[in-house]
C-alpha cells in the first residue's frame, strides 16, 4: 500500500472508529466483542482499501463488511487474537453512554432476531434510508421494510421499553 493511501486509511479510521464500535455494539450487545468485531471489519477494509475508497458510499461498504464479518464469527470456532507489544490508543468514549435508559433499550435491541436487530440498527441508529439498509444488507426494500415494522411491534411490547415510559 502507498504511504498516501495508508495516510487516508488511517485518517478513515480515525474519524469511524467510535461510530463503528458503536454499531458493533449494537448488533453484538457485548462492548468487548464489538471491539474486536470493529477491528476484524477494519482488517478487512484495509485487505481492500483501493476499492472501498472508490466506493460510492464508503461507509456503507464498511458497514456491510462489519455485518458479514459478525454473521462469520459464529461460523468460526475459535477466534485467533495476534498480542502486541504496546496498548494501543483508546478511541473516543462511548456517546451513547449518556442515555439512562440504555441497558433496557439494548435489552430490548437484544431480543430482536439478528435480522430485525440488522435492519434497526441500520435504519434508526445509524440513520441509513431504506434503499441503503437494502444494498448493505443485499435484501430488497419491501424486506427492510417488513423486518422494520415487525421489529418496532416487538420493541414496543418489550417489558424493558414498557418500564421507561
Amino acid at each position: 500500500m502507498r504511504a498516501e493511501d495508508e495516510a487516508e486509511f488511517r485518517e478513515y479510521v480515525a474519524g469511524r472508529w467510535t461510530w463503528l464500535v458503536r454499531a458493533a455494539a449494537l448488533l453484538t450487545g457485548d462492548p468487548w466483542h464489538a471491539e474486536d468485531l470493529a477491528q476484524t471489519a477494519l482488517v478487512r477494509v484495509f485487505a481492500s482499501w483501493s476499492r472501498v475508497r472508490t466506493a460510492q458510499d464508503m461507509d456503507a461498504y464498511t458497514m456491510r463488511i462489519l455485518i458479514n464479518q459478525n454473521k462469520n464469527r459464529f461460523r468460526r470456532r475459535r477466534v485467533v487474537e495476534d498480542l502486541t507489544a504496546a496498548v494501543p490508543e483508546r478511541g473516543g468514549g462511548d456517546p451513547t453512554s449518556r442515555v439512562d435508559q440504555r441497558a433496557g433499550l439494548l435489552a430490548a435491541l437484544a431480543s430482536l432476531p439478528k435480522r430485525q436487530r440488522e435492519v434497526v440498527v441500520l435504519r434508526y441508529w445509524e440513520d441509513y434510508s431504506e434503499a441503503q439498509t437494502a444494498r448493505i444488507l443485499g435484501c430488497s426494500v419491501g424486506t427492510v421494510k417488513s423486518q422494520s415494522s415487525k421489529a418496532l411491534a416487538k420493541l414496543r411490547t418489550h417489558a424493558s421499553v414498557l418500564a421507561s415510559r
